[in-house]
């Protein structure tokens, strides 16, 4: 199992709520095949640029051990998450 780190930037109109529930089954899903080491919510953020004509978002971080094999399955829950406006996941090298 290699390490990686996943960082998701999600809409800036979603409540906490749903943010947690959004971490919950993304996590839940990194768990069926690998194990969630930490979630780091950042909180509302400025962008660097406007993103799906937002100017902030709530940053997540999500650092965790799993298969290459899940990383495929993970992007694309994030892509067809609407909340979800930018992500990237990088293998962490030790």
């Amino acid at each position: 199992m290699n390490k990686y780190e996943s960082v998701i930037i999600i809409n800036p109109s979603v409540d906490e709520e749903k943010v947690k529930s959004l971490v919950d089954r993304f996590s839940e899903l990194i768990n069926k095949n690998g194990k969630v080491e930490k979630v780091d919510t950042l909180g509302k953020k400025k962008l660097a640029y406007e993103v799906k004509k937002n100017k902030e978002g709530i940053y997540v971080v999500l650092y965790f051990e799993a298969e290459p094999s899940l990383i495929a399955e993970l992007e694309r829950n994030y892509r067809i998450t609407d909340e979800v406006i930018k992500f990237i996941v990088v293998k962490v090298e030790e």
